[in-house]
This record gives C-alpha cells, sequence and structure tokens, in this order.
C-alpha cells in the first residue's frame, strides 16, 4: 500500500554546424528542443491503520500464550475495566440489533468477524467500525479444525480475511481469535507473523449453544474486573444473548466496571 513519485525528463538540444563546402559563416541553428515529459502524480491510497485500545497499543508478556485477562496485556488498561468481545458476524438479523443495545447503553465491544461476512455484509461491517468499536480477524471461513490445518492453510485463512477487513473498514485488525479457541504452534506463529495478538477469553457462557438466557447471565455476571467475555452476534439464532446483555451490562455499570474495546 503505497504511492509513486513523479518524474521529470528533459531532452538536451544540439546546435547545427556549418556547411564544409560553403565560404560564408554560417548561422548556427538549434535543434527544437523536447517538450518535458511530466508523468502525473498518482492519487495515493490510503494506507489502513491499526485501531489502537482504547488506553495505548497492546503489546502481549508472551507471544507464545492467548491472552484470556486484560491484565496479561502490557501495559495494564486501568482498574475495573471489562471486555466484552462478539464473535462470528456480522449477521444482518442481529449485528445491528447488539450494536444498538451498545450504542444505548455507551459502551464499545470488540467485534471478532469472519472474512466471508465481511465480504457479503461490507455496509454493516463499516457500521461495526464507525460505532467505535473495535473490528478483529476471526479467519475467512470460521474453521473450527483450524488447529489441525497446514500452515498454507492456516496462512490462507488469515491473510484472506486480513485483507478483506483492511478493504473494507480501512482498519488493519491488531487482533485474532482462532475459530472455538482452537490453538496451535502454527496458528500462534503465522498470527504473529502478521502482527497481531492471539485473543482468547475468560468467561464463556456457551451462548452459542442457545442454553437459556438465565444461563447465559448468570455465567457472564461471574465475571469480574480484568475478564475478557465471550458472547455472538452471528452463526445461529442470537435471541438468548441479545436478551441476557440487556441485564447483563447495567448491572456490571452498576458494579463500577467500565467496559472497554481491546
Amino acid at each position: 500500500m503505497g504511492a509513486a513519485a513523479a518524474g521529470l525528463a528533459a531532452l538536451g538540444a544540439d546546435e547545427a554546424h556549418p556547411s564544409q563546402g560553403s565560404r560564408a559563416t554560417a548561422q548556427a541553428v538549434p535543434t527544437p528542443r523536447a517538450r518535458p515529459v511530466i508523468h502525473p502524480t498518482p492519487t495515493p491510497t490510503p494506507t489502513p491503520t491499526p485501531r489502537p485500545a482504547v488506553w495505548t497499543p497492546a503489546k502481549l508478556t508472551a507471544t507464545e500464550t492467548p491472552v484470556r485477562e486484560l491484565t496479561q496485556l502490557v501495559p495494564a488498561p486501568p482498574p475495573n475495566t471489562i471486555a466484552l468481545t462478539i464473535d462470528d458476524g456480522p449477521s444482518p438479523l442481529w449485528t445491528p440489533r447488539v450494536l444498538d443495545l451498545l450504542a444505548e447503553q455507551r459502551i464499545h465491544a470488540t467485534f471478532f468477524i469472519i472474512g466471508e461476512q465481511v465480504q457479503e455484509f461490507p455496509k454493516l461491517t463499516r457500521r461495526i467500525a464507525d460505532a467505535g468499536h473495535q473490528i478483529c480477524n476471526h479467519t475467512m471461513t470460521h474453521p473450527i479444525t483450524i488447529g489441525g490445518l497446514s500452515r498454507k492453510r492456516v496462512n490462507k485463512e488469515v491473510v484472506d480475511a486480513h485483507k478483506r477487513i483492511a478493504d473494507v473498514t480501512g482498519v488493519v485488525p491488531q487482533f485474532f481469535r482462532s475459530p472455538g479457541g482452537a490453538w496451535s504452534k502454527t496458528v500462534l506463529e503465522v498470527v504473529a507473523e502478521h502482527s497481531m495478538l492471539p485473543i482468547d477469553w475468560a468467561v464463556d457462557p456457551r451462548d452459542w449453544s442457545r442454553p437459556g438466557v438465565g444461563h447465559i447471565r448468570r455465567t457472564l455476571l461471574h465475571a469480574k474486573a480484568g475478564s475478557i467475555m465471550l458472547c455472538h452476534d452471528g452463526g445461529g439464532d442470537r435471541s438468548q444473548t441479545l436478551a441476557a446483555l440487556k441485564t447483563v451490562i447495567p448491572k456490571m455499570k452498576k458494579r463500577g466496571l467500565t467496559f472497554v474495546a481491546l
């Protein structure tokens, strides 16, 4: 992602000498000077830049270990902060409802999105980014078996999603989450090669399985300061997740917890 510089070239002119057969001194006749060749400067393509964390660009204390708690980030976020992460979107049915809830509660979340979904719903993807939420890489096709895939296939899953997200939103993902939390040495190495941090979670209500609003709510309310919570806005019916979050978010705010995007 870059731009080329303009160049300028000019040709010199030689003087013509008098004919050797003439006794009279001839006036030198200049050769017409060529016009300068000016190459137009192409309009530079904006280079997507990473969206930093609220507190500061984060770094891992141990690059081979996926982050499960905010305290693993260096420097750590402010005290009494908590992170809500949302996977598998964007979904045209559930993502807008989740975004409306987050806007109503005036909090930001971290969305781990799938490249194929980004490709299908670019406007919705841009809405997530424009609302100030963190956009992250969750592979191109969400292969649950990613931990056992070849390095070439893992790289393709990461790179294809990386490029698609950057093209659509202008944001280069800083964070990656492996589908199903399936980490392997290969996955971690590929993620590091692309300058991303691996993100896991500390609190998982398994809302994707639709265990009931009560179960999702109780599990999320067990979270404490520094926890990274996992929820979903894609991959199926997310009505239970939405209903639980409508209660969980205000209760956690009453505890004095502040929601931050990674």
